[in-house]
């Protein structure tokens, strides 16, 4: 007899399936995770339509059990007997399958690297810390992604420099072609319906906006999604990736990473896709590259240092920084805010539980971490409210890269700036009560003043650092660096 095979919710494509086998498949629907934190309603309605949507494709193969935990579902589905499940993608969800003795693991799937692939490498580069771009190079070269023989094509494995443009002077819309949006059905009203009625009885919580759903809640959505975005959108995703404007929040972007981390969409069909168009002659090699890192460099390197940095790396704090989260950016309270690059980015968060990366890490994240917000709290923020996060991809891409909170040994660098490079990089400043320029005074930027008490607070730890030390000097040229400090202590928790 065939031992059933158990599928998490972000488990959903046919590659979490064990090869070559048709057996039994059991889905849980646990009522507790959503109990557990007061997650994006969208969040919510995309995963449990996901999970719903393939228990539809699976038939009657699946035994789909709604539970209140995973081990009452499990005991409902199976009883005692034995079950296999792939490597889960969180720390709590293996510790839960890893207690159970009728449960087997497999290895990990979704990914284009295996975590002893991974160490075998990490060990081997010693103190020589563990770079993105060299990790990135590797998997080029071991998977043959983009390569000429031993050399990448182009002549360059990083073509950053032609992917940093500022937004068009005077574009409102990059104009790129739309990209690919779902139709709900019958299952999306039914996870509607049973949301609204948890609400309702009090029984669960949420924050932000839902619906209609904007992202793939099945394989066929997904792969369409891809097509979409491969045919007509990833021409031009290279240059402008870095962009922001205020009224074109998607751009280019792929808007794949829900779908790759439910499990819908493979990582290594998504580059490989994106390498036909630039062998076809279809898209230019820097928007190519620039998506193939993304997806085959930074996605894995975040998944790999998650399990390789262990389970004691999410506490990561050495800046020390534990103030609290204030309730208008807990509840998305956007139309609070009057600084109109983090009321953009935070009303796109609460309407979409999106946005791009560079609103992530220089909107929302940088302003966190000039206030000095504790980054556990940072990180389940961002866990919570957007549609693509888990804890795998949260606790890296928050601890160490938005907060800085290991000290350095995931990025050589805070990434935080003051106004001028939102002002650069977007259109975000124009018409907003605050100037880039202005770091005292009524219309001083949040951005440009928290950027040099940051730099000032920090400055025996960041001093030393070769990509710091020259903005760190630059605190000894501020005539006002007083009335900036004095400013920026009186801020309080309010929003700008």
């Amino acid at each position: 007899m065939t031992v059933p095979h158990w599928l998490f919710g972000d488990q959903l494509g046919p590659h979490f399936l064990p090869t070559g086998s048709d057996g039994p498949v059991v889905m849980i629907e646990a009522r507790s995770v959503l109990r557990r934190r007061r997650f994006h309603r969208a969040k919510a309605h995309l995963v449990l339509s996901a999970m719903r949507h393939r228990a539809a494709e699976l038939g009657d193969r699946v035994r789909y059990v709604r539970a209140e935990t995973y081990r009452e579902g499990l005991r409902e589905a199976v009883g005692d007997a034995p079950v296999t499940v792939h490597h889960p993608t969180s720390y709590a969800a293996l510790r839960l399958v890893e207690s159970l003795d009728s449960v087997t693991v497999l290895p990990a799937r979704g990914f284009l690297v295996g975590h002893d692939e991974f160490r075998a490498w990490a060990d081997g580069h010693g103190g020589r810390g563990l770079r993105q771009e060299d990790f990135y190079r590797w998997v080029r070269h071991s998977h043959d992604l983009l390569m000429d023989g031993d050399r990448p094509v182009g002549g360059r494995w990083n073509h950053d420099h032609d992917n940093r443009e500022a937004p068009p002077k005077g574009a409102r819309t990059l104009g790129s072609p739309a990209p690919y949006r779902p139709r709900e059905d019958e299952i999306d009203e039914e996870v509607r319906a049973d949301l609204d009625r948890w609400e309702r009885d009090g029984s669960v919580a949420f924050v932000g906006a839902d619906g209609p759903r904007m992202f793939p809640a099945s394989r066929r959505e997904a792969l369409a999604a891809l097509r979409r975005f491969v045919e007509h959108r990833l021409a031009a995703f290279g240059p402008y990736e870095d962009a922001m404007l205020a009224q074109d929040p998607v751009m280019s972007h792929s808007l794949l990473s829900s779908s790759l981390n439910l499990g819908l969409l493979d990582p290594a069909e998504c580059v490989e896709r994106a390498e036909g168009a630039w062998r076809a002659g279809r898209a230019p090699v820097n928007s190519v590259e620039g998506f193939v890192r993304q997806v085959a460099g930074w996605r894995e390197y975040v998944w790999q240092l998650y399990w390789y940095f262990g389970r004691e790396y999410r506490h990561s704090n050495v800046l020390r920084h534990h103030e609290p989260l204030p309730d208008w950016f807990l509840e998305l309270d956007a139309d609070a805010v009057r600084a109109r690059c983090l009321s953009t980015a935070l009303a796109q968060v609460r309407d979409t539980g999106w946005t791009h990366h560079i609103p992530r890490l220089m909107l929302l994240g940088s302003y966190a971490l000039q206030r000095g917000w504790d980054p556990e709290a940072v990180t389940d923020w961002f866990h919570r409210c957007f549609v693509d996060g888990y804890d795998w991809v949260m606790v890296p891409n928050v601890v160490g890269m938005s907060q800085y909170a290991d000290g350095g040994r995931m990025t050589t660098k805070p990434y935080t700036s003051g106004g001028s490079y939102v002002n650069r990089m977007s259109d975000l400043c124009g018409g907003c009560v605050y100037r880039p320029g202005e770091r005292t005074g009524d219309r001083a930027c949040p951005y440009t003043a928290g950027y040099w008490a940051f730099l000032h607070r920090h400055r025996a730890r960041l001093e030393g650092n070769p990509r710091m030390a020259q903005p760190v000097k630059g605190l000894d040229r501020l005539a006002d660096l007083r009335e900036v400090l004095r400013r920026e202590h009186g801020r309080g928790d309010g929003p700008p």
